[in-house]
């Protein structure tokens, strides 16, 4: 069942730039802050963390993406983003927002019991 809506999936070339947002339903927040992430998974590939969020604001990424991505979250609007530059093909993937609700983040999937229904990011070389 999704409960999160992710937007901001686009197609551009390598070196290009998307940000993608991500809102949760009030009453799943209810005046939290909660762990928020975001995944992607490729064809043919197993889902994969990206970055997290935690409930203070803590925020991780993945080595693959590490200088090039940013996650940022305004709780007022029960919002995750995840700006994504300097664009590789490899980064071409569905993109997931997740939410855990508790304040600290793991990054497997299995923690997050909330999630969005996807949005494509192609990346053209």
């Amino acid at each position: 069942q999704v409960h999160l809506v992710e937007s901001g999936g686009d197609s551009v070339q390598a070196g290009g730039s998307v940000r993608l947002s991500c809102v949760a339903p009030g009453d799943i927040i209810s005046g939290n802050k909660f762990c928020m992430a975001w995944f992607r998974q490729a064809p043919g590939t197993k889902r994969e963390w990206v970055a997290t969020s935690t409930g203070d604001d803590f925020r991780d990424y993945a080595d693959s993406v590490q200088g090039r991505f940013t996650i940022s979250r305004d709780d007022a609007k029960n919002a995750l983003y995840l700006e994504m530059n300097s664009l590789k093909p490899e980064d071409t993937a569905m993109y997931y927002c997740a939410l855990a609700r508790v304040r600290w983040c793991e990054t497997h999937e299995n923690f997050y019991s909330y999630w969005g229904q996807g949005t494509q990011v192609t990346v053209s070389s």
